[in-house]
């Protein structure tokens, strides 16, 4: 490795801080057109071959005003309450939906027929033992695991948590984000791109538990209003390239766009995919272990989009491609005091999905190693279901080998991702472990690499 060559913390957090700066980065948005240019102007200035924007079409949703209200009218007990909402991404549009409000019972889902359906939505806590028992390996020398738990971003709902009352029939969902840290109803989930068929709002943990002591005082009526723009748009997959000693290629990719202004989610993740552009352009094209190929996706934020049609108009890249490194989410461990979010002191649990490659595992656990990137896991692409929970899976899934850096703290979809959340002292540490694995496949084909994949 040529240290010299290793972009700074400092820098690496510049570059952070300057996207972040711009605003809410949603696909398509002013402050994503932003970043595709500022990421094209990059690549040109380092040099690179065939810089282009390869266009994206993405379902394109912008909420514009949304209010929600709620009262009682029993008798000698009215109470009205106008409560902080945030729309639920890409849900149905109202100029102002007025209904009965009655709380989603799973085991009687017809009460909400008619009606808008109030759920109480909680975020998953799970030990870390239970991440440690899946992982092939874990790096946690100081014992930060043992008994500590993680909030992950998501419920057990997952992102479809709309289904449910949908199907039974509601006018519209009311989610209240039970036990959520800080007490946000900031929460930008569902992002599958999907049109709802009716409005829905997130509201504050606290609020959820107003309405249900006013719903167990009698009956409690609803509007709920939400004005947004959803049409298609188009966005790019920004794509430069570095000649190597050969035709086989190493892939580095991460998304640019955003729930929010988003530090963490991924801003950290464009800076860190640079900063192997800013190293790599700096190395001799002798000295690079293939040729590579480097990919800003679009549209994570609905499905993916931009991965998915990368990967579908460059599948002789994919056949040829030794490993795709993706890098996602630097990210600090949070905990709320006193109503506000502070960090722990530790970085987020970092979970490296691995193809089962015995020499490829042994490459990133050695990364790891030297760069003493503590609380680490390596993880099995496939340990939460068919695919890794990352951009990465859309290569994972056309049999390219993966090595894929996430991080997932449960702030991650929330105007809470700010810039006291990045892991900032690991950054050029995280860089170097890349340029590590990356070096690892020196004198790897495509080929050999896939026929070392174990399947059982």
């Amino acid at each position: 490795m040529r240290q010299e060559f290793v972009p700074s913390n400092d820098e690496i957090y510049g570059w952070i801080a300057e996207i972040f700066a711009q605003g809410v980065r949603r696909p398509a948005y002013p402050a994503d057109q932003w970043a595709e240019q500022y990421c094209l102007e990059r690549f040109r200035s380092l040099g690179m071959e065939n810089v282009r924007a390869e266009p994206v079409e993405v379902p394109y949703w912008e909420p514009r005003d949304w209010s929600l209200t709620a009262w009682s009218d029993g008798a000698g007990s009215s109470k009205k309450l106008e409560l902080d909402c945030f729309p639920l991404p890409h849900s149905a549009p109202t100029a102002g939906l007025e209904g009965r409000l009655m709380c989603y019972d799973p085991d009687a889902p017809e009460t909400v027929k008619g009606n808008i359906s109030l759920h109480s939505i909680a975020l998953m806590r799970i030990p870390h033992s239970f991440f440690t028992g899946l992982a092939s390996w874990h790096y946690d020398p100081e014992n930060t695991f043992a008994d500590s738990w993680q909030v992950v971003p998501f419920p057990p709902e997952r992102q479809e948590m709309m289904d449910p009352p949908v199907a039974a029939g509601a006018l519209g969902f009311v989610g209240a984000l039970t036990d959520y840290p800080s007490d946000s109803h900031e929460y930008y989930v569902p992002y599958h791109g999907v049109a709802q068929p009716i409005p829905g709002v997130w509201i504050r943990g606290s609020d959820g538990i107003r309405l249900a002591e006013m719903l167990a005082a009698g009956p409690v009526h609803a509007r709920l209003k939400v004005d947004s723009v959803c049409r298609t748009a188009i966005c790019n997959n920004i794509v430069g390239e570095l000649p190597g000693p050969d035709d086989e290629l190493v892939i580095i990719g991460s998304h640019h766009d955003a729930p929010w202004a988003s530090a963490v989610e991924d801003t950290s993740g464009v800076a860190l995919a640079l900063a192997q552009a800013e190293y790599w352009s700096r190395v001799p094209k002798e000295e690079r272990p293939h040729s590579m190929l480097f990919v800003l996706h679009a549209g994570h934020m609905v499905h993916s989009a931009g991965a998915i049609e990368f990967i579908k108009t460059h599948q002789a890249d994919a056949a040829r491609t030794v490993l795709e490194v993706h890098l996602e989410h630097a990210a600090l461990e949070c905990t709320e005091d006193d109503g506000q979010l502070k960090p722990t002191g530790h970085p987020e649990a970092r979970w490296w999905f691995v193809s089962r490659i015995p020499q490829l595992e042994a490459s990133v656990r050695e990364a790891i190693e030297t760069e003493e990137l503590t609380r680490s896991l390596i993880l099995p692409p496939t340990v939460f279901g068919e695919y890794p929970p990352t951009d990465g899976a859309r290569f994972f899934q056309a049999g390219v080998p993966l090595v894929s850096f996430l991080a997932a703290p449960f702030y991650l979809f929330d105007s809470q991702d700010t810039m006291d959340k990045i892991d900032r002292q690991h950054l050029a540490a995280i860089t170097r472990a890349a340029i590590r694995i990356v070096e690892s496949s020196r004198g790897v084909t495509a080929k050999a690499m896939r026929e070392r994949v174990q399947t059982s």
